[in-house]
């Protein structure tokens, strides 16, 4: 059963999916404790339901799901659904290939079990915050047959809608806000993720190839993202 209830001035409304009651409810009350709207699902079936009706802001989600897994619920949003709202993981699986995968299937974020409640709400807030930061006087961007417009936080392409996740149409937004810079991975990640940047992490590879794909599938002669070896990503001349 899906259950909900109000915060006292949020209009922002989350989606627990988690099968174990008392972890649910847990994630529960800490959202709750921030002021936000918060519905809950135990099985991937029952948030797919749930996400049918009424799409929520941000769905925190788990991967060991009875009757649909978190990954192929994800795999429904992103690929049959084309949505993009912000979807953050929460798993015991902490390994770097498990990350990678869940971000190349558009997570915005992942958190490992167990978790603290400090950083839940924080991850949380983030992702709403880089979701609703642009400018609402900020004038849409146009490059080669892409169009972005900040307000709205919507990228087209040969006026189709490509489904973005919050990070990826962040990396574009700053490819096409400056178009003849060379962005390094450091500064990437530093000015999307909004953390410090330790060398070995993949995050940006992986969004960078995740954008690549999308606008390849829709625009396959055109070249939209260049890499500059040894330096990082900038957008090639027109």
């Amino acid at each position: 059963m899906v259950s909900g209830t109000g915060g006292k001035d949020m209009d922002y409304r989350i989606l627990v999916v988690e099968d174990e009651p008392d972890i649910n409810n847990l994630l529960a009350r800490i959202l709750r404790e921030e002021d936000y709207k918060v519905s809950q699902a135990f099985s991937g079936t029952e948030a797919k339901m749930a996400t049918e009706r009424e799409m929520p802001d941000l769905i925190l989600l788990d991967l060991m799901l009875p009757g649909m897994s978190g990954e192929e619920l994800l795999q429904d949003l992103r690929e049959n659904r084309k949505s993009h709202i912000p979807v953050i993981v929460i798993s015991a699986k902490g390994l770097l290939e498990d990350k990678v995968s869940l971000l190349k299937m558009g997570a915005d974020d992942y958190i490992t079990k167990p978790f603290e409640p400090e950083e839940v709400a924080a991850r949380v807030q983030a992702n709403l915050r880089r979701w609703g930061k642009a400018p609402e006087t900020e004038k849409p961007l146009t490059y080669k047959n892409l169009k972005l417009s900040p307000s709205a936080r919507k990228v087209t392409l040969r006026g189709k809608e490509l489904a973005l996740t919050g990070h990826e149409f962040d990396i574009l937004y700053l490819l096409m806000k400056n178009p003849e810079k060379v962005y390094s991975r450091e500064l990437l990640y530093e000015q999307v993720w909004h953390g410090g940047y330790y060398g070995e992490n993949n995050t940006v590879n992986v969004h960078v190839s995740n954008i690549r794909k999308k606008i390849k599938e829709e625009d396959p002669g055109e070249e939209y993202i260049q890499t500059v070896y040894g330096i990082g990503f900038k957008l090639p001349q027109a």
